[in-house]
């Protein structure tokens, strides 16, 4: 599949139905719900034991405006024969429960069994795989009508100079960007714990090398920043806001990269909350809690209902 087929001129869907519903300014949960000034999410990795029918349908009726989509081998695997029969369904069902969408691309095990993140575009060998898949996740947001794709950059390789994992990094990120530019989608760069981008700070600075590069944003999640920036988590924000196209969030202490129900952290959230609305953020602000999957239902809907209740009372 080339850069300028994709699963679109398979189905033909998106082209009669996405542009306005769940383009950039992703508007449909919104509308349907109208109860938060902040479009909520939540992300199908912290619902491993449902299908991913189901996790729709559970999110929608609890009242979420959208889903973080995680490709992987038990919901969406980008690899499947029948991948494009898949997209196009899970397009319509979305487009019918009024959800809009991220694709993320953060599956630990996605491309190698037995180490997380790996091979990564820094990697010694098998770069070309992760180009591929961030390829492959670019064409599956375009036919769900996702405006993002969510990335991150994996570990540097062992003994690698700091340059030349940077030099790797950028040259990998733009040959993912062609393929964005064909098909309009923002990658979303997300800083990660004990990850080569592990900052705010630092995702900036591949921007910079990027020549600041207009489909190059950036993925806050409110737990990481706290659990590993300097600064505190509401500067992050502020920070990363000029390029800001999605957030994660969830609770987490500081130095410990566990994902927590809201409650069980450190994290004050509602003068975070005041300053995404006040921001005008107009992404998803997706929850991520991974090992919540026994509970899952019952997980996505106290931390809805704690979102609602920590937004500014204006709301």
């Amino acid at each position: 599949m080339n850069d300028q087929t994709g699963f679109s001129s398979m189905n033909g869907y998106r082209n009669n139905h996405f542009a306005d519903d769940h383009g950039t300014e992703g508007t449909t949960g919104l509308a349907r719900r109208g109860t938060t000034p902040l479009r909520l999410g939540y992300g199908t990795n912290g619902f491993t034991n449902h299908r991913l029918e189901d996790v729709l349908r559970v999110l929608a009726d609890l009242g979420y405006d959208g889903v973080a989509l995680t490709l992987d081998h038990g919901h969406l695997d980008p690899y499947a024969d029948d991948l494009p029969r898949r997209v196009t369904h899970l397009a319509r069902l979305l487009d019918t429960l009024g959800l809009s969408a991220t694709v993320e691309t953060g599956a630990p095990y996605l491309l190698d069994p037995w180490r997380q993140h790996v091979p990564n575009l820094m990697s010694d060998s098998g770069a070309e795989r992760r180009t591929d898949l961030l390829r492959r996740a670019v064409r599956i947001a375009a036919d769900l009508g996702s405006p993002t794709v969510h990335v991150c950059s994996g570990p540097g390789p062992d003994g690698l100079p700091e340059e030349d994992a940077w030099k790797r990094l950028t040259a990998g990120c733009e040959a993912v960007l062609e393929t964005a530019e064909a098909y309009g989608i923002t990658l979303g760069f997300e800083p990660e714990p004990y990850m080569f981008l592990d900052t705010v700070d630092r995702c900036l600075e591949l921007r910079e090398r990027l020549g600041g590069h207009d489909l190059f944003g950036i993925t806050l999640d409110i737990g990481h920043a706290h659990c590993v920036e300097d600064a505190p988590v509401l500067d992050c924000l502020r920070r990363a806001a000029p390029y800001l196209v999605n957030v994660q969030i969830e609770d987490m202490r500081r130095g410990i990269h566990q994902h927590l129900e809201f409650g069980a952290g450190e994290i004050d959230f509602p003068p975070l909350l005041a300053e995404l609305t006040a921001l005008g953020h107009r992404g998803l602000v997706s929850v991520e809690i991974q090992g919540g999957s026994l509970q899952a239902p019952q997980i996505a809907r106290r931390s809805l209902d704690f979102l609602r209740a920590s937004l500014p009372t204006a709301a």
